[in-house]
């Protein structure tokens, strides 16, 4: 696929034509997914000069993938013909990360901040006055609120969809997650919405009380 804008261009080379040869030694990685025509897929577990660990659905296997027809499992991408600035690809890579998982971007996020507290200050104000006192823009004080709810939010949402806990770990966890919630409710006066907000409830949790 080939991206071309004034003097940037991308261009990606898909390696879904590679998948009819042998892979070679230095291609993998650990990790890696790939498909032998006897034990099926597995992944790369670790390498030498001329063999990779692979763990196959039946069992490890040392295999030789020059002489296997060893195969990746799952498409990749090579990035060539680089025409820009690698700090400008690093920017678009990552607004375009920001996008796909649905993370809210700083302008985003103040826009959820009171506008009573807009363009204000938070001061930090020490008891002893020969020492400076400390200045933080609610602006971004008010981020690295949002931030922590949103992790804590994300963190709620893969303790209640693990297979691996228990509904007791499950419940013990939700309790710590529910006072962090309780702690930071303080700083809900800063949330132009009240849907924003902390809340100390676990209403809508898939958590609920441990079994007897």
């Amino acid at each position: 696929m080939n991206l071309a804008d004034g003097h940037q261009r991308y261009a990606f080379d898909d390696d879904l034509a590679d998948f009819e040869s042998n892979v070679k030694i230095d291609t993998l990685h650990i990790g890696m997914k790939v498909r032998h025509p006897q034990y099926g897929v597995g992944t790369v577990k670790s390498l030498t000069e001329q063999t990779a660990e692979i763990v196959f659905d039946e069992a490890p296997r040392t295999i030789a993938p020059a002489s296997s027809d060893l195969q990746p499992a799952e498409a990749t991408a090579t990035l060539s013909e680089l025409q820009l600035p690698l700090a400008n690809l690093i920017r678009d890579t990552a607004h375009a990360m920001v996008e796909a998982l649905g993370l809210e971007q700083k302008d985003v996020l103040v826009e959820g901040l009171a506008t009573r507290w807009q363009r204000g200050t938070l001061v930090m104000q020490p008891a002893d006055s020969s020492l400076q006192p400390k200045e933080v823009p609610l602006e971004t004080f008010f981020h690295k609120i949002v931030m922590i709810r949103n992790n804590l939010r994300v963190l709620e949402q893969k303790v209640n969809a693990s297979d691996k806990l228990s509904d007791a770990d499950k419940f013990d966890l939700q309790q710590y997650i529910t006072r962090c919630y309780g702690s930071l409710t303080t700083f809900n006066i800063l949330f132009k919405n009240k849907d924003d907000q902390f809340r100390t409830s676990a209403q809508g949790s898939a958590v609920g009380r441990p079994p007897a």
